[in-house]
């Protein structure tokens, strides 16, 4: 299963685009900051993820405040000319 949630700020936040299909598209930068415990020790873990986000989901989340922390769910993926991970939000609510 491939289920992702996050709880992070959003850091970048670019302007809402339309897919050629007319969907609205959002692409941001999130970033995460917390301690986990890992083999019995704890450890810092920071990080920053491409995020995607469509149609009404998109037009909601570009209101939101660059530096607001949101719980973010959804799925990763590889896009097609890329080697990078995006997270394909379909669902945020605020921490």
């Amino acid at each position: 299963m491939n289920r992702t949630e996050l709880h992070a700020s959003i850091a970048e936040q670019a302007a809402l685009r339309y897919t050629p299909a007319g969907l609205p598209a959002l692409d941001l930068i999130l970033e995460h900051a917390s301690d986990i415990e890992e083999a019995g020790q704890m450890r810092k873990v920071q990080l920053k993820l491409r995020a995607l986000a469509f149609g009404s989901l998109a037009e909601r989340l570009v209101k939101q405040a660059v530096g607001s922390v949101w719980t973010f769910k959804g799925f990763l993926a590889t896009p097609r000319q890329g080697k990078s991970v995006v997270l394909h939000i379909q669902e945020f609510q605020q921490v």
